[in-house]
């Protein structure tokens, strides 16, 4: 049974929080190998000895992959397509150590037709003192009813064919 909300099931004013997660180097260097991105402020200790923050800090755009994994179960939508972000601010510096959790509220909603409607979700990312180190607005389309589940089913040949429940 499908148990993700639809576009009816949410309400303005709406909020969630999701369940923690700590920043390992680990993250960071998989991030940095994975994007490209091997600026040192993220993965040379000696280089950002000397800068305000004194330690490697994680990539913004790691921040926001978090918050999009993070608040994609915090509510569990019945997501149909990222529309947009929009007015993203990288606020604070995220530190190996920091447990981060994303509070989302449901800001807004535009009916788009009989299968979707257009969600206006504000997602905050935020460390264990209770800091917001990023936040912005997040905009998807959600179904309006439940998604039929493909299941594969055999044909009389042997061959797996999809079928809807």
């Amino acid at each position: 049974m499908d148990d993700s909300l639809t576009f009816d099931d949410l309400s303005l004013g709406e909020r969630w929080k999701s369940p923690g997660r700590t920043m390992t180097e680990a993250d960071i260097v998989n991030f940095a190998g994975m994007t490209g991105d091997y600026n040192p402020l993220h993965i040379d200790h000696e280089f950002v000895a000397d800068t305000p923050w004194g330690k490697p800090i994680a990539h913004g755009l790691l921040g926001l992959s978090w918050v999009a994994g993070l608040g994609s179960n915090a509510p569990r939508p019945n997501t149909v397509a990222l529309v947009a972000i929009r007015e993203w601010e990288f606020l604070k510096p995220v530190f190996v150590g920091d447990t981060l959790h994303v509070v989302t509220e449901v800001v807004g909603k535009q009916a788009k037709g009989r299968r979707a409607g257009r969600v206006t979700w504000k997602r905050s990312l935020v460390n264990q003192r209770g800091v917001v180190v990023q936040e912005g607005f997040v905009e998807t389309l959600v179904a309006t009813s439940p998604t039929p589940v493909l299941r594969k089913r055999r044909t009389q040949a042997g061959a797996a064919k999809p079928t809807t429940r």
